[in-house]
């Protein structure tokens, strides 16, 4: 049964000397590069899904050599939570005087939510590094601040193109499907690849499902089994569209969630334990 975590802990990891607790520091600081996943009583799912993101967004951040990123990833994974309890751990890189800084920062999980309220009026993409997490995580949590005030209570926001089409959530790929078939939008747009997305798209594509690409405006997704997907909740169909979509003057219908169920235990399913070398 998972337990209560304690505080937040942020580490600092330097070459030959490993992880070390350090306090925090202005929250001013930018991210450079950013990823995080949830471990549960010690287990994990695509985490080495998550280590060439993360390592790869590092290189193109102009991070450390790889070797000493191989290595921060060794210290960090040995440090990460292996008894009960939820956590969503955070890695990261950071301007460090001189150089550039590799940290751990260990925080509990908050509470997992199984569908998702979702602010109906598209939102015009403010990401400036859409491709790398991390450089763009505060304007996109004041995005879902923005989802919470003008879609009463809405606990996500769809960002779009400038012309309309759906791109991503705030911290969620957005899927949908159509009839029997699993939507996403083109990688030619402006996403982030998502670590949980893949997963499903591995699936989908080992089980026969039919997967394809398309481009869609938010008032598209009326009446359909829409789903927000990250590492955090996995996949969490819509049950509520706050507001009116963009252009339509009418409220937006969230459809029957009848794929989530299945896809969600298989998700629960393929956690595995952390590794122990």
């Amino acid at each position: 049964m998972t337990t209560a975590t304690t505080a937040e802990r942020l580490l600092a990891w330097n070459p030959g000397h490993g992880l070390a607790p350090m306090e925090d520091p202005s929250s001013d600081i930018r991210l450079l590069v950013a990823d995080s996943w949830l471990v549960r009583d010690g287990r994990v799912r695509g985490l080495t899904r998550h280590r060439e993101r993360f390592l790869h967004a590092c290189v193109d951040a102009g991070g450390p050599p790889l070797e000493q990123l191989t290595d921060f990833w060794r210290d960090m994974t040995a440090a990460l939570p292996r008894g009960e309890g939820a956590w969503f751990p955070r890695v990261e890189l950071v301007p460090g005087g001189r150089q550039l800084q590799l940290r751990l920062r260990l925080r509990a999980a908050p509470a997992l939510a199984p569908g998702v309220r979702v602010w109906a009026a598209g939102q015009p993409d403010p990401r400036t590094v859409p491709r790398r997490k991390g450089p763009d995580l505060a304007v996109l949590a004041r995005v879902r601040r923005l989802a919470s005030i003008s879609g009463r209570g809405a606990e996500e926001a769809v960002l779009t193109t400038p012309s309309g089409l759906v791109l991503e959530g705030a911290t969620s790929s957005v899927l949908w499907w159509e009839d029997q078939t699993l939507c996403l939008p083109s990688p030619a747009l402006p996403i982030l690849a998502g670590v949980t997305t893949g997963l499903i798209q591995a699936r989908a594509a080992q089980s026969g499902i039919r997967l394809v690409h398309r481009e869609r405006s938010v008032e598209d997704l009326d009446g359909r089994e829409v789903w927000l997907v990250n590492a955090l909740h996995g996949i969490r169909p819509v049950t509520d569209w706050s507001g009116t979509g963009t252009g339509t003057g009418r409220p937006m219908r969230a459809g029957p969630a009848s794929h989530a169920a299945e896809w969600r235990k298989w998700l629960q399913d393929i956690m595995e334990p952390l590794p122990t070398d």
